[in-house]
Formats: C-alpha cells, structure tokens, sequence
C-alpha cells in the first residue's frame, strides 16, 4: 500500500502491558451469584457501571468492583472482585441506611 506524505500509517493496536500492581478486575456483562458471609442478611443492592454495593440489616456496608476514584469506600484506589466491608463506618459508629452507585461515586445515607 502506498502512502503519501499526509497519510497516517495504520498500524495494529498492540496492547500495553499492565502495570505490576494494577489489580485484575472480573467485569460481568451478565448477573452472577456471589458467595456472601451466611450471616449477612442483604436489605439494599446498588449497581454503578462497574461497582457494587449493598447494604446489611445490621447497617453494614460492602461494596466490591472497579475503585480508580475512591468509589468503593476503603480509603484507597484498589479494586477487588470479592465483597469487602467499609470499615469506616465501623469505626465511626455509622449504620448504613441506604445506598445509591452512580457511574464512578456512592452515595450512602447513615444512621448515628
């Protein structure tokens, strides 16, 4: 094929290795069971565009999936495929009422 000097040459996308600690992340187009604690009795389910969170009779918080912006809750940027309690409001004393994922946040309304 032959170009001319204002033509972009296209070439195959190679793909980027991933960084060393960058976390693999399991994204599901489709629903699939989880395997929560027996003792976990879940009230309230949210879904973002790539994170979870529900929340437990007892007024905990798990949230899992995609974390790039803080979303999930755990003071950090990590992502996990397994379901992880926000300690946070352990800590502080705060029952989970409701909970709302949007596209890259979670909104959380709290008892004290």
């Amino acid at each position: 094929v032959a170009s001319s000097p204002g033509d972009a040459e296209l070439l195959p996308r190679q793909e980027q290795p991933a960084a060393e600690d960058a976390a693999f992340i399991s994204i599901q187009a489709f629903p699939a069971l989880l395997d929560l604690p027996q003792d976990l009795e879940v009230s309230k389910v949210s879904c973002g565009s790539r994170h979870t969170a529900i929340v437990t009779r007892g007024g905990e918080l798990y949230t899992w999936g995609w974390g790039k912006y803080g979303q999930l809750g755990h003071r950090d940027n990590a992502s996990t495929d397994q379901p992880r309690r926000v300690e946070y409001l352990v800590a502080e004393g705060l029952q989970a009422e409701e909970v709302v994922c949007g596209p890259w946040t979670t909104y959380v309304c709290v008892l004290e």
